[in-house]
């Protein structure tokens, strides 16, 4: 490494503890006439970094573009129900942010326009924005070679240095990583090292992979016998790496476990009248014209699993958890149906604060109460946990954590309002938005799920319903103006003040008379909005019509049905 030059910056004995990386050096070089990216190793180090970065900065900062971040605020506080980040709303009118997944979705997209239109001038961010959205900039500066607790990777670090000076969009660009004397001989090793192989992610989780695949091939049809399979297989990006990936086993002998897997799930059933041997005995490595020639069809819960797109780790799981749910489902709340359409996958990284555990479980009704009595959570293990006592009696970890993400998602149906709930649970507001729109999705792959098996029937309308409250998550009322292109929340809500509370309303609105009586509302949206409820309105009446005349269409052979001509002749 050789000297460059030294930061014409002044730093003060206060700067300089506050700012050991000389971070406000290397940024006021760049903005605000050029746009800067700061990679952070943890999401708070993001917040922390800009504040930082603000206290220091000139009050000029705040006269570049000041009217359009001022309309930012505004509009952050619009879509957030008049909330508005603390930290965001220091670091904004110095045209600085953070970006990270603690983010609702919608005050990301406002953040990236403005970013991207040149409003804001410097993000903070992880290293998840490096492979997301175009967000390019004249200097990329990485505070620390690690990503959360572990080193950054080659093909990471190129990622994020890749955004600095995108052709066609910037003339020059460069990167600077800031590093530690510990870190310095593994970064330059990982620096002059070719980037990492790229390698199939069908072996790294065979349940995901290989055995989801082996379904779909089956339950579409593509395939039936595992001759077809092991060709496929040996078609795909896996299949030419095979010699690389496969150290202890062959391909024959992962496909003929994986469909000894599937088989003893009860999701695909063999059938026995093609061949004698029984093939998928765990000692059997056949590969014979014969044992190429077995086929297989897809069960019922196969078929379930495969149309409900349900994660095969999980399925029989679902099954039973819908099974038992039959026994003493409680519809006297939302809490019973919502526990099992809460993503399993979301459940093994939860981590309950068992304080809040406690709090929420003495706000349930008796009824409500009960549930989490049927699942095997008691009122004594939860204080237990919650006052730090030793637990003796063993209770299934992933039904508590579940439940746990259920009491989040039943408070936010209740009160609608992320922040708020965010608040009560101490999660990011980020998080709990993924939980929702998680437990939406999954709530839709259970009614498919249900959709298949017959022993389900009465989950289906109750899936409908609640599967329509997790994806708009706003009171009932507004869920007819949401269905409509360009309506989130904060629009419903002006819509329905406005007296416009249904589709018909709005379909027969005028665009002129709407963009006077709704804020910020621009021409092309109201004529958007109107156009989308008329069309939708019109789907409703031809399937309402289709409804009326099958109802009224009667069998040939209904007694007093008179034939056509047609069918006399």
């Amino acid at each position: 490494m050789t000297f460059s030059r030294l930061l014409n910056f002044k730093y003060s004995d206060t700067l300089k503890k506050m700012d050991p990386d000389h971070l406000v050096a290397l940024v006021t070089e760049v903005i605000p006439s050029y746009s800067c990216l700061v990679f952070c190793p943890t999401k708070k180090n993001c917040e922390n970094v800009a504040e930082m970065i603000c206290k220091f900065l000139s009050k000029d900062y705040l006269k570049h573009r000041e009217e359009e971040k001022l309309e930012l605020i505004k509009n952050l506080k619009n879509i957030s129900s008049g909330n508005l980040c603390p930290i965001l709303k220091h670091t904004v009118p110095f045209g600085v942010a953070y970006h990270h997944s603690g983010l609702t979705s919608d005050e990301r997209k406002l953040l990236e326009e403005a970013y991207s239109t040149g409003v804001l001038c410097l993000f903070t961010c992880t290293s998840t924005l490096a492979a997301g959205v175009n967000l390019p900039a004249r200097r990329v500066i990485l505070r620390a070679p690690y990503v959360g607790k572990d080193f950054v990777k080659r093909n990471q670090y190129k990622q994020m240095i890749g955004r600095a000076g995108r052709a066609g969009i910037d003339s020059a660009g460069e990167s600077i990583l800031i590093l530690q004397e510990k870190d310095k001989k593994q970064v330059l090793e990982f620096i002059s090292r070719p980037l990492e192989n790229c390698y199939s992610h069908l072996i790294q989780e065979l349940t995901k992979g290989i055995q989801t695949l082996f379904l779909s091939l089956i339950g579409l049809k593509i395939t039936t016998n595992i001759g077809d399979i092991y060709h496929f297989m040996n078609g795909t990006f896996f299949g030419v790496q095979q010699k690389i990936l496969l150290k202890e086993k062959s391909l024959w002998e992962i496909i003929i476990d994986s469909l000894r897997y599937l088989t003893e799930k009860g999701l695909l059933q063999k059938d026995a009248f093609v061949m004698e041997k029984d093939l998928l005995q765990k000692d059997t490595i056949y590969k014979s014209e014969e044992e190429f020639q077995c086929t297989f069809r897809i069960t019922k819960l196969g078929r379930a699993s495969f149309k409900g797109t349900i994660d095969l780790a999980y399925c029989d799981i679902l099954y039973r958890d819908l099974k038992k749910g039959l026994e003493g489902l409680v519809l006297e709340s939302f809490l019973h149906l919502i526990y099992l359409t809460t993503p399993y996958e979301m459940a093994s990284h939860c981590h309950p604060d068992w304080m809040i555990y406690f709090r929420q479980f003495n706000q349930l009704s008796p009824a409500e109460q009960n549930v989490v009595s049927l699942l095997g959570v008691s009122e004594n293990f939860i204080g237990k946990k919650a006052s730090g006592q030793a637990i003796k009696k063993k209770v299934d970890k992933d039904i508590v954590n579940r439940l746990y993400l259920s009491f989040v998602l039943y408070t936010l149906l209740k009160e609608t309002n992320i922040w708020s709930v965010s608040e009560k649970f101490n999660m990011p507001r980020g998080y709990i938005q993924n939980l929702l729109t998680g437990a939406a999705a999954f709530a839709s792959c259970v009614l498919h799920f249900c959709e298949e098996l017959e022993e389900f029937w009465v989950y289906r309308a109750l899936l409908v319903e609640l599967t329509k409250k997790l994806t708009y998550c706003v009171k009932a009322e507004l869920i007819p103006l949401m269905e409509v292109t360009g309506v989130l929340e904060g629009r419903a809500k002006q819509l329905y003040n406005a007296g416009y509370k249904s589709l018909v309303h709005l379909a027969n609105a005028d665009p002129e008379v709407l963009i006077k009586t709704i804020d910020h509302l621009s021409r092309r949206q109201a004529k958007q909005i109107v156009s989308s409820a008329k069309m939708l309105l019109h789907e409703k009446a031809e399937a309402l019509q289709e409804e009326v005349e099958e109802l009224l269409r009667l069998p040939p052979d209904f007694p007093g049905t008179v034939a056509s001509s047609t069918e006399k002749a």
